[in-house]
């Protein structure tokens, strides 16, 4: 079967938004409520290499990282019940924007800068693209960034939320559109 013949229940779910706005938490309760795999793109990286993404940046760079990245996303997109989250800026590429919005259902979490910027100090280290940069240079790349994810199925709005509320509101929105759009026969 190929992902052009897939029904809507059987579409990956792809969830993209800035780093750090909770992609991979998120992503694994979803899974878990969907009874689905997940993959974190990032760790799959680090998996094939055996090192943190912040090394793989430091020792190949980040248009090698970019381009294995758009390899995994490219396969895994392609699966059936996938759960993926992408790296924040893996959807900087058209490609892979492309690739995801074809064969997958996207869904974008937003998170608002203010609320973003409270949890700068628990992700600034493992995070290469912040390395080095001032909290003006992090606000123009997360604005930036923004205009970026505006293509999606779906978009969460996550301020005030906590995780399991924003999972909760993924799955019940999903079961809906199946609902509609593939009831039961």
């Amino acid at each position: 079967m190929t992902y052009s013949e897939m029904s809507l229940r059987e579409k990956s779910i792809v969830f993209i938004g800035f780093m750090g706005v909770g992609k991979t938490t998120i992503g694994e309760l979803v899974a878990k409520k969907l009874y689905r795999d997940f993959v974190d793109i990032d760790q799959e990286i680090e998996k094939m290499f055996q090192m943190p993404t912040s090394q793989i940046f430091k020792e190949f760079g980040e248009e090698f990282f970019r381009n294995k990245e758009k390899e995994v996303i490219s396969q895994l997109s392609q699966q059936r019940l996938k759960i993926i989250s992408v790296g924040g800026g893996a959807f900087l590429q058209e490609e892979i924007q492309k690739i995801c919005l074809s064969n997958c259902i996207v869904f974008f979490l937003d998170l608002s800068w203010d609320s973003w910027k409270e949890r700068i100090s628990l992700i600034i280290d493992n995070r290469p693209v912040l390395q080095g940069r001032s909290l003006e240079d992090i606000e123009k790349l997360f604005y930036t960034r923004q205009a970026i994810y505006s293509n999606h199925h779906s978009k969460v709005e996550t301020d005030n939320l906590d995780i399991e509320e924003v999972a909760n509101y993924i799955v019940d929105s999903l079961k809906m559109a199946w609902d509609i759009y593939e009831p039961s026969k």
